[in-house]
């Protein structure tokens, strides 16, 4: 189709604070009782005043940092005037022209997406629906929570690339610890500004609102693009509107004509003093933000000599990351560089297949998980060193997880010792070639398969115990004698 598209995301996150954002009310996402963290000032009650949340402001701070935003001297908060059910002021405390940053950017994959602005408000209440009531229930708990806004420049060209954005985003403030973002709980909510031309002339634009899934906003942008497509392509108007967007039917909605910009009426927030950030107190923001994943992703790749796959693994799964690392740290020193890199790579395979297996999704940080980085660097060198098998080592792992034993002791307790005697191994070789003269055959005729059937049937009759290497090395010196 050639039709372009041009796309801008609006992207609002519930900030991790302990209170609200000008009251002392506790921040309780989980709270499920209505109207209990809520107190005169963010109810709006007549003579209550706000006071500034000052670890709301570092969040935001700390994000347009990351985010290599600028972070203007002056900023300040004002009203935006509207009104809605569950907004109890009838007015929202925000920021229009004086923001808390300015101009930064984020890069995936080579592109550069720009960032217009990172700004603090405060969040709405929420109504609740009884199912064939007549009527709404309005939910105040949420109200005056820290709410940071995110908008790009419509530097955007797909839902895919919306997406991407998105996903790096969340990402991004779960390592600076700004917000938890669960899109279920409404924490990181995303709003798309989309439209398509087929000149250099910007077409008409739509905002699709509330979409709670990164998996809704691609789908929704190319839902989108499509639609507004074919109506040009039908010789139809597109309309500026809002539209929802119904993830059951795969497909957005109309809500409200938007023929004109909403004059919100901003003025200065007379209630709340002008903020001015000196250098010193951006540096000591700026010097608390950690690694970032995609250096973190470039150092574990360049370091450890990871693939791109389990370098990524590491790096979305933080503790995990953390813990590999520590593994490593463990490993004996002065080893050399070879058996280091084998040994890593085998510390990797471990931790992303067979421990993620056990851990069903809980982390490696939880007061649960009982393996230590040390003992678990000695599993990677007996596995190394051939002291037991793989299939004795998932037993072994199986039994550390459990107790967070050591595998040494784990692997005696359990009578799991690999078997290296040279005499053993042999005598049950020749046991299985006189109880399988076909797969002999078979072998002798040039049926590689019969060679692994061979050992395997060692392997099962010592229950995993022989040393595979051995056991390899002894078969083919009988097999060639025979």
């Amino acid at each position: 189709m050639p039709y372009k598209p041009t796309i801008g995301l609006e992207i609002h996150i519930e900030l991790n604070t302990k209170t609200k954002m000008f009251c002392g009310c506790k921040n309780d996402p989980n709270e499920h009782r209505p109207n209990i963290n809520i107190c005169p000032t963010c109810t709006a009650q007549p003579g209550s005043l706000p006071v500034i949340n000052e670890e709301a402001i570092r969040k935001v701070i700390k994000t347009g940092l990351a985010l290599n935003c600028q972070i203007p001297e002056f900023s300040k908060f004002d009203r935006k005037n509207y009104f809605y059910p569950d907004l109890p002021k009838g007015y929202q405390i925000s920021q229009y022209d004086k923001p808390l940053c300015v101009g930064g950017f984020l890069d995936l994959d080579g592109k550069r997406i720009r960032i217009t602005r990172v700004h603090l408000e405060e969040d709405t209440g929420s109504l609740v629906h009884p199912s064939g009531a007549e009527y709404s229930l309005v939910n105040f708990n949420r109200a005056g929570i820290p709410l940071m806004e995110l908008v790009t420049e419509p530097d955007i060209a797909s839902g895919k690339e919306a997406k991407d954005f998105a996903q790096a985003l969340h990402l991004i403030l779960h390592y600076l610890d700004v917000s938890d973002a669960d899109m279920e709980k409404g924490q990181m909510r995303v709003e798309v500004n989309i439209s398509v031309s087929n000149d250099k002339k910007l077409g008409t634009k739509v905002e699709i609102k509330n979409l709670n899934s990164f998996r809704a906003v691609e789908q929704g942008i190319d839902y989108e693009i499509k639609r507004q497509g074919e109506l040009l392509e039908s010789g139809k108007k597109i309309v500026q509107e809002t539209r929802g967007w119904d993830d059951v039917k795969g497909k957005t909605f109309s809500q409200r004509e938007k023929e004109e910009a909403h004059d919100y009426r901003y003025f200065p927030e007379p209630d709340l003093p002008p903020l001015h950030q000196t250098e010193r107190f951006v540096e000591g923001i700026r010097s608390d933000i950690p690694e970032l994943p995609q250096k973190r992703r470039e150092r574990l790749k360049k370091e450890y000599q990871l693939d791109e796959n389990n370098a990524g693994i590491f790096v979305y799964n933080k503790d995990l990351g953390e813990y590999f690392e520590k593994v490593i740290s463990e490993l004996p020193p002065d080893l050399a560089l070879e058996k280091l890199l084998k040994l890593i790579k085998l510390s990797s395979n471990y931790l992303i297949t067979d421990l993620q297996g056990l851990l069903k999704g809980e982390s490696v940080s939880s007061d649960k998980f009982l393996i230590t980085p040390e003992n678990f660097a000695e599993f990677i060198c007996l596995i190394h060193d051939g002291k037991i098998s793989s299939k004795i080592a998932k037993q072994v792992l199986l039994e550390m997880f459990k107790s967070g034993a050591d595998p040494s002791n784990v692997i005696e307790e359990k009578g799991l010792s690999q078997i290296s005697d040279e005499k053993e191994i042999e005598q049950i070789l020749e046991e299985i070639i006189v109880q399988n003269p076909k797969v002999v055959a078979d072998y002798k005729s040039g049926k590689e398969n019969a060679f692994q059937y061979l050992i395997g049937q060692v392997m099962a009759k010592t229950r995993g115990k022989a040393d595979p290497k051995m056991a390899g090395d002894i078969l083919k010196k009988l097999l060639t004698k025979g």
